[in-house]
């Protein structure tokens, strides 16, 4: 019998403890290359998710009846323009879109590309059309692509050469092309709450085997600092994660003095700007004064000149509270000379004051519609006459036709009040101010009310003949 050979490394029965979970043997060298590689890359791309169903707080979006995930049930993926703020997952989305419907990624970003990379991009969805395959062409900013650059996508999205994915943080209604979003679906993609961040953290805490040294208060404050990033979060605990095995854990203070604070989201000439005004605005036409203190306060933080925020309380001084606290106006301006004079941020406590105000004052917008009925009908009437009684007479010719002739003085009529009329000649009387009673517009109401009395009274006196004495000879 011919002597047995040894077994073969490859049949060698693997050593115990690797058949019950023990520790595996050494990696080979381009394993442990491999692993270096994949360690230096940052710890958001490493937990970049690899499908739709991973990525965290867009479910109206990717969830079982979200409206993408809709579409790819239907194998009918559209355009989409993808708004939403930084670090919520636009361009992991585009990438997992385009694996999901089995076509080719091709990616250009707004703020590098021109022309030239456009018109390649687009030959080459076409190369590829020719042999069967679809491109999904992402654009990272989209808006920053001018009106042109944005017109060159309509004949390539219209004939089905790419579908288009753009994504941009700026409203689509202001930064887009109307013809680019009527080919568009837009998508919009919510900041992460903190039930998604929390998702995230966990995530990092099991892919670096280790728990973030943070207390829980600490880690309510990592994740009000992240403000709905997603990105910027995992790089705020890859910071933390970094730091030595056994570091106690962090309280608010500690985190604050070790990671510096994330500017606010605002950006003073784009759509945060108006959404922030906007919402102090109707915050204090609601009576909403604390809100309105936090809107107010959360544009100082931004970056906003106060200025600016003086300028548009003074304004809803005039528009949303009136007469209904005719002091207001008045405290409008004095708070934007305060602030003037001192700056800040000594400046901005007037403003904060003014804006208390506005808000505990009772409201009344009956003077803004008086104003905008009465430039209505000035528009609408013309050059129509002032009525003759009221008009000046300084030569004989103006008295010989009948200027000033039979004008009432209302300080020596009863009451202060003579009730004629003042309107033009041919044009009926019209009540554009109609207080709206609350504070003090309900006494204005009450004096206005006893003037149209007076002033019905006197149309009805004019309107009666008088009396024929009784007796005499008949005419």
């Amino acid at each position: 019998m011919p002597p047995r050979r040894p077994p073969s490394p490859a049949a060698a029965p693997a050593p115990a403890e690797d058949l019950f979970g023990g520790p595996p043997a050494p990696p080979g060298p381009e394993a442990a290359e491999a692993q270096a590689a994949d360690t230096a890359r940052p710890l958001a791309d490493r937990l970049r998710p690899r499908r739709l169903e991973e990525v965290v707080g867009q479910e109206h979006l990717l969830g079982p009846q979200g409206s993408i995930s809709r579409m790819l049930e239907r194998g009918a993926l559209a355009s989409l323009i993808l708004w939403g703020p930084p670090g919520v997952g636009k361009t992991t989305i585009a990438r997992l879109l385009a694996e999901a419907a089995g076509l080719r990624f091709a990616a250009l970003s707004a703020v590098f590309s021109g022309v030239a990379d456009l018109k390649r991009a687009f030959d080459e969805a076409r190369a590829r059309r020719t042999s069967g395959q679809g491109t999904l062409l992402f654009v990272d900013e989209i808006h920053r692509f001018n009106r042109a650059q944005q017109d060159g996508f309509l004949p390539v999205v219209e004939d089905g050469t790419v579908t288009l994915v753009g994504a941009t943080t700026e409203n689509p209604s202001f930064a887009l092309n109307g013809a680019i979003l009527s080919r568009c679906q837009v998508m919009v993609l919510k900041r992460l709450d903190d039930a998604a961040l929390e998702r995230l953290l966990a995530r990092a805490e099991e892919l670096s085997e280790r728990p973030l040294p943070l207390d829980e208060a600490a880690r309510g404050v990592l994740r009000a600092m992240a403000d709905g990033d997603g990105r910027y979060i995992l790089n705020m605990a890859e910071q933390l994660l970094a730091l030595p095995a056994g570091t106690a854990p962090l309280d608010p203070a500690g985190l604050s003095a070790l990671l510096a604070k994330r500017a606010a989201l605002y950006d003073k000439d784009r759509e945060e700007h108006y959404n922030l005004i906007s919402a102090l605005h109707k915050s204090l036409r609601g009576s909403d004064a604390d809100a309105a203190l936090y809107w107010f306060s959360r544009m100082l933080e931004g970056g906003e000149d106060p200025r600016y925020i003086a300028r548009r309380l003074t304004r809803f001084a005039a528009e949303d509270v009136g007469m209904a606290d005719p002091t207001a106006l008045p405290a409008a301006i004095a708070a934007w000379e305060t602030y003037e004079r001192l700056g800040s941020p000594e400046g901005e406590l007037a403003l904060a004051q003014l804006v208390v105000h506005l808000g505990t004052a009772p409201k009344s917008n009956a003077v803004y519609v008086a104003y905008k009925e009465a430039r209505r009908a000035a528009k609408e009437t013309g050059s129509l006459m002032p009525p003759a009684h009221i008009l000046n007479a300084p030569t004989k010719l103006m008295k010989s036709l009948g200027y000033g002739a039979g004008y009432a003085y209302d300080h020596d009529e009863a009451e202060g009040f003579s009730g004629q009329n003042y309107f033009p000649d041919g044009m009926a009387r019209q009540p554009f101010y109609r207080p709206a009673g609350r504070g003090a517009e309900a006494r204005i109401l009450q004096r206005l009310e006893h003037w149209a009395g007076l002033r019905e009274e006197r149309a009805r006196a004019e309107a009666t003949p008088p009396r024929r004495p009784r007796g005499g000879s008949q005419p």
